[in-house]
């Protein structure tokens, strides 16, 4: 088969390779799958999807779903902001300097392999069960992998751009904006989405074990409550709202940045 004839073949089907119409029929499979198990195993232990759905609708509307999951994501957007702002700023600064990369490159490599959990015990130990102490915990966990990222953005930057700015007496804040952040911004992007996926599921260690609120809070409770079905609800709420600032925001974001690439040339 020559690749024309491949071609045509593929446009014939255009539904196969539809990204909404392929999530539609995974998402599915899916609860099919779910129901399936659930009606098989008749256990209280697996409940099926139409219960956890009228759970979760129904503790949203009673409940304190709604009020717990802000509190969580009040939590998960400070640390991302804390963790992507001190580590973009340290990362840049690494890229740049070999000097400083030196001195701080076997710090980096303890706090990337250092345990999430060790992190958040220390923090509470040190520093009491407060609020300041969980959202720097989960902050902390993310920097290093900020830092890696912005690193590696840094050390990419164009130097002949650099030598353009400098030879233009371009000031230091006019040459970030305009030459080193537009070259920055696909690695931003990477290590923001990176950032949210590993950010929300510490926030929710950090909450079971030491805060008396939250979603992490809620399954820590119902779990010991035996009662699967409040997780699962509780669970499900919490990542639909992270699939809808993955699929609202975060991509939206990543595909500006890297429009460039698919500029015809």
């Amino acid at each position: 088969m020559t690749i024309t004839q491949s071609k045509i073949r593929r446009d014939a089907r255009p539904w196969a390779s539809s990204g909404p119409v392929v999530t539609l029929i995974s998402f599915a499979g899916f609860v099919a799958v779910w129901f399936l198990a659930a009606y098989i195993a008749d256990s209280k232990l697996l409940p099926g999807p139409v219960e956890v759905v009228e759970f979760t609708i129904d503790e949203a509307v009673n409940g304190p779903l709604l009020s717990e999951l802000g509190i969580t994501l009040w939590r998960v957007a400070a640390a991302f902001v804390i963790a992507m702002a001190i580590g973009s700023v340290i990362g840049i600064a690494m890229g740049e300097s070999v000097v400083l990369n030196r001195w701080l490159d076997s710090w980096l490599i303890v706090l990337l392999n250092l345990p999430a959990l060790v992190i958040i015990i220390l923090a509470y130990v040190w520093f009491g069960l407060t609020e300041a102490a969980a959202i720097g915990a989960v902050a902390l966990n993310k920097i290093p992998n900020v830092i890696v990222t912005l690193r590696e953005g840094a050390r990419s930057l164009d130097p002949g751009l650099d030598e353009m700015a400098r030879a233009y007496r371009m000031p230091a804040m006019e040459r970030l904006k305009h030459v080193i952040l537009p070259q920055l911004q696909p690695y931003i992007a990477a290590a923001s989405r990176t950032g949210l996926s590993l950010i929300w599921k510490i926030v929710l260690v950090v909450e079971l074990l030491g805060r008396s609120n939250g979603v992490g809070f809620q399954l820590h409770l119902n779990f010991q409550l035996f009662n699967v079905t409040a997780i699962l609800g509780y669970t499900i709420a919490f990542v639909a709202v992270m699939l809808a600032i993955e699929f609202f925001l975060v991509q939206p974001f990543e595909r500006y940045t890297t429009r460039w690439r698919n500029r015809p040339v």
